[in-house]
């Protein structure tokens, strides 16, 4: 399996994981929007593609994940830059064969290549939070019944503070 930032060609076979993690109100909305996010500079769509003998055939999508950069952050600039993961999906005959692991390795490879403080994001307190807590990722309250919330800190670990003493 490799990881790869997605192409518009990716569409047919990205439509189905995106339908089925749900809230899209508009299928052909969502396929005429779908090539900017291919190319957002403020973002990353990026797919775990089969190769062959891989545990699907060669060329098949196995899952997306897909993480947004807020951009410098009002009053400390870079310091505090946070990025959001929106999505992350795994076929479901493609999960716990390390899919999702590879695409968190690769939301975070990209993270550390931008001036980005954190990535956070929310997750189920079912399938998806035990995925990433097996993966070593710590949830936190989120105020929202039945969701944790997430974070990668990517500042020097000595300066670390968990987001609600910190304020932001």
């Amino acid at each position: 399996m490799q990881t790869r930032p997605a192409r518009s060609d990716d569409f047919a076979q990205l439509r189905p994981m995106l339908l089925d993690m749900g809230f899209v109100e508009d299928g052909a909305a969502l396929e005429a929007r779908f090539p900017a996010f291919c190319d957002a500079p403020d973002s990353l769509l990026l797919v775990a593609e089969a190769e062959s003998g891989a545990g699907g055939e060669a060329g098949e999508l196995l899952g997306y994940a897909w993480v947004q950069d807020y951009g410098p952050h009002l009053r400390s600039g870079d310091s505090h830059r946070t990025a959001k993961l929106h999505d992350l999906y795994t076929l479901p005959a493609a999960r716990r064969r390390g899919v999702a692991r590879a695409l968190m390795e690769g939301v975070e490879s990209w993270a550390r290549g931008r001036p980005l403080r954190y990535v956070f994001w929310y997750a189920n307190q079912r399938e998806a939070g035990r995925a990433y807590q097996a993966m070593g990722h710590q949830p936190a309250p989120s105020g929202q019944e039945g969701y944790d919330f997430y974070e990668i800190d990517l500042g020097d670990p000595a300066l670390r503070q968990p987001h609600p003493l910190r304020g932001s």
